[in-house]
């Protein structure tokens, strides 16, 4: 099981950079306009992009969040990243740990994060199907331990595990194991979906049991579902999704709507399908306290090398952000800071 999972991970990647995996379906942030203020009575340069996010702090609105680890040869670019969030100011997570649950000697994998970025909000990771299936608050701590995280991400991925030729689509009672996650686990929990969205109702649930962190990663991004189905291919597997594969979930923007409506003082990430500044302008506007991206950021680190990551990323959390916080918001921040 355990070199299962890692060689999964390594996988996954692969497709990932190399492989038509985003969803045909839109996020719809196209459709966002962003009102215009003519009088933003603030001087362009007096302008902080700064915000409270999570019991953290960051220096703009965006979070690179987590896809990758747990494999040797994809340490390098959890620790390349890390150290762009360092240099920004950013928020970064790594992808599921459960491999170096499994095997320790993987932890490295993830710590490379740490190490390259020792003062950056980092955001450890774990699944949900995993605390179905027996995971307890002992993981969920080893977890932050292992990478010495600020907060974790608790991934929510029912259609990729339906897909997946070795999923474990085990979901009975993970709604109770999040809450006593988010109780006991020592740093915020992140309740993010992988791509098919958040919706109203499950946000207002977790809420009211105590998670105040939320991560949309809605449909118009990377698709796990389109992934698997892939891998199922080349195994074998006689599973089909058909059109679902590209058209299950809640797009970005209703995902981000949904949230803030469901929890008016949570902290949201709106990620899915967020591929510029002006994206995650959009998604702001709509409610979201920061923007996240993962697949932009790993294509640019395997293309162009760490410069253009962080040139990709610079002008995503700040060009942008700047000109949309100064003529859109007249100098009062780039979120609400709600936590």
């Amino acid at each position: 099981m355990t070199g299962d999972t890692s060689a999964r991970k390594l996988e996954h990647l692969k497709m990932i950079v190399s492989s038509k995996v985003e969803s045909r379906e839109s996020t719809l942030l196209e459709y966002v306009r962003i009102v215009h203020n003519p009088t933003p009575e603030v001087n362009l340069g007096d302008v902080d992009l700064g915000i409270d996010f999570c019991g953290g702090r960051l220096k703009a609105p965006l979070v690179i969040t987590g896809m990758t680890g747990g494999h040797p040869d994809v340490e390098w670019i959890n620790r390349e990243l890390a150290s762009v969030a360092e240099e920004l100011g950013i928020a970064i997570g790594v992808g599921s740990q459960r491999a170096a649950i499994e095997d320790p000697s993987l932890a490295r994998t993830f710590r490379a994060a740490r190490e390259a970025a020792p003062n950056a909000f980092l955001i450890a990771n774990l699944g949900a199907p995993q605390l179905s299936l027996g995971y307890s608050v002992r993981e969920v701590r080893m977890a932050v331990e292992m990478i010495d995280a600020d907060a974790i991400a608790i991934h929510l991925n029912p259609g990729q595990e339906a897909y997946q030729p070795e999923g474990d689509p085990f979901y009975r009672g993970v709604i109770g194991k999040i809450a006593e996650a988010a109780e006991a686990a020592g740093v915020p929990v992140i309740v993010k979906e992988t791509g098919n969205g958040l919706s109203r109702e499950t946000v207002a649930q977790l809420r009211a049991l105590g998670v105040r962190c939320f991560d949309t990663a809605g449909l118009g991004g990377t698709n796990w579902i389109k992934i698997e189905v892939f891998r199922g291919k080349k195994a074998g597997s006689p599973l089909e999704a058909g059109p679902l594969q590209d058209f299950w979930g809640n797009p970005t923007a209703v995902a981000v709507m949904e949230a803030r409506a469901a929890a008016p003082d949570a902290y949201i990430i709106a990620s899915g399908g967020v591929r510029n500044g002006l994206d995650a302008a959009r998604a702001i506007a709509l409610g979201a306290d920061a923007a996240g991206v993962a697949l932009p950021a790993i294509r640019s680190l395997l293309s162009g090398g760490r410069g253009a990551t962080l040139k990709l990323l610079r002008a995503s959390s700040i060009s942008s952000g700047l000109l949309f916080t100064w003529l859109a918001r007249g100098g009062r921040g780039a979120s609400g800071g709600r936590l």
